[in-house]
């Protein structure tokens, strides 16, 4: 979610082979999985609801961290101390109980109504005939996706950019033509492989460079000393206020409104492995939070003052300790896990925004009195992603400097949009989809105006009000409205 700037890097030969290998194997494994991809839009958008538990683990937590993780609280850390832990407290918390409990409903429903992207499921559970929901759900997650994705691009452009020294711009299209490449070759089947591939490059930076980096200090003690001389508080998890508290924990309500995410539990073989899931994913999701704190936290130790960061930014701070403290080859593979989570994100959310084109408008209304051949639906599936590609790269190069606040922007639109009124529809009977559609334009304009009135903005991020009001409105309206007829039955499947 954040950029990297200029770093200077010795040894780049050795970094680009580590990358150059990186890239071999997602192509390879692109076109293992172009085969299996192309027999209709249920395999190339959710893996024909045939993917492994652990494959569906760690593509799920790794698709919903991007480069935030890596560099963001990498870097919070850095600036707030132990504090920044509950940064991450709050969205493995939430994505626990998402495996455990609202996964399985929403993977049951949508198998027994062949619900293949969010918005079927919605159009389905509230018997949308007008199509008016799945409209507005569709129109929703291309505004936030297209801005999503070009940040995305605009971050691999940056890590071009500073590990090998190619122009900023040429790293953007360099990003946008390899995530686009095995994206379109293989669908969700390559996403979720390169994403699970991409979770052990992760875990493997993340949790070596800070214990690296700790005994080259002189031990977990030396490193409390040095952090406690500079600011006692620094060590201290409580040091914050409660509006930062709330705010932190609340960035974990995104979580149940990113369909990237929602698209994991619909595509696994069997809603029983969720459990098992649930504790690998938690486990992935522990470890590499755990990582990015310590990085954060070993770093202010190792660079006491900001200036001694490239730019003065904290974001900086990931590949310079790792630059200060690996062997040229590991660095190229701390340079590839910063791809790997760039690319894990964008590359879920092409094939989000690409099923809501075809699936949702083309083939679900536009054509929906038509039988349409899957591998047709295919083929346009494909073509409508190198097209939102050309959207998102043009977006990302004429729009540098405002696409990460759009990111920011997206995670909390679509948490207070879609997390609410899913939760809603999956679990309270009485929800109306007058109800729905009224909570997902409150969650939406809740966000934009929170954010642009500086007063609430610098006292409480905007995703928590946003998902709260969100929830109230879709509850108030839907008491006041009529539910679809088939509730009942909607409820004894999910049940099931």
């Amino acid at each position: 979610m954040n950029e990297l700037s200029s770093i200077s890097v010795e040894g780049s030969g050795y970094v680009l082979g580590a990358f150059v290998g990186y890239l071999i194997l997602l192509f390879g494994i692109g076109i293992y999985s172009a085969r299996f991809s192309s027999e209709g839009i249920s395999e190339f958008f959710i893996g024909g609801r045939k993917m492994n538990r652990f494959v569906i683990a760690l593509s799920a937590v790794v698709s919903g961290r991007s480069a935030w993780l890596l560099l963001g609280v990498t870097g919070m850390a850095y600036s707030q101390g132990a504090s920044a832990l509950w940064a991450v407290a709050g969205y493995i918390t939430i994505e626990w109980f998402l495996f455990i409990y609202y996964a399985k409903r929403l993977r049951t429903f949508s198998e027994k109504y062949d619900c293949i992207t969010v918005p079927d499921f919605f159009a389905e559970r509230f018997d949308d005939k007008n199509g008016s929901l799945r409209i507005l759900l569709v129109v929703i997650f291309l505004v936030f996706m297209v801005s999503y994705i070009s940040a995305q691009f605009v971050a691999g452009g940056k890590a071009f950019s500073s590990s090998f020294g190619i122009e900023q711009n040429t790293g953007i299209i360099l990003s946008a033509v390899i995530i686009l490449l095995y994206t379109v070759l293989g669908g969700f089947m390559a996403v979720s492989l390169t994403d699970t591939m991409q979770a052990f490059l992760m875990i493997f930076a993340l949790v070596f460079l800070p214990v690296m980096a700790i005994y080259d200090m002189g031990g977990w003690g030396v490193v409390m000393d040095q952090l406690s001389a500079q600011n006692i508080g620094f060590v201290d998890p409580l040091a914050l206020g409660f509006g930062a508290f709330i705010g932190f924990i609340g960035i974990g309500l995104g979580s149940p409104g990113n369909p990237h995410i929602l698209s994991r539990y619909m595509a696994i073989d069997d809603a029983k492995q969720l459990k098992v899931a649930a504790v690998v994913g938690t486990f992935w999701n522990v470890l590499m939070a755990a990582g990015a704190i310590l990085i954060g936290l070993v770093g202010r130790a190792y660079f006491p003052e900001v200036d001694m960061l490239p730019a003065s930014d904290t974001e900086n701070l990931y590949p310079l300790l790792a630059q200060h403290q690996l062997h040229p080859v590991l660095f190229g593979i701390v340079v590839a896990s910063i791809f790997a989570a760039i690319m894990s994100t964008a590359d879920s959310q092409l094939l989000v925004a690409a099923s809501s084109v075809v699936r949702d408008l083309y083939d679900k209304l536009i054509k929906k009195d038509e039988e349409i051949p899957q591998k047709t639906l295919v083929l346009y599936s494909r073509i409508v992603v190198v097209i939102l590609v050309i959207l998102a790269l043009v977006f990302g190069l004429v729009a540098q400097n405002i696409v990460f606040w759009l990111v920011l922007f997206a995670w909390a639109g679509l948490g207070a949009a879609i997390g609410p009124t899913s939760i809603m529809a999956l679990y309270w009977k009485k929800t109306t989809k007058t109800g729905v559609i009224a909570g997902l334009l409150t969650g939406t304009a809740v966000t934009i105006i929170w954010y642009f009135i500086p007063v609430l903005k610098n006292n409480l991020y905007e995703l928590v009000p946003a998902f709260i009001l969100s929830l109230l409105v879709t509850w108030a309206v839907s008491k006041i409205t009529q539910s679809p007829e088939k509730t009942e039955e909607h409820f004894e499947e999910m049940n099931c």
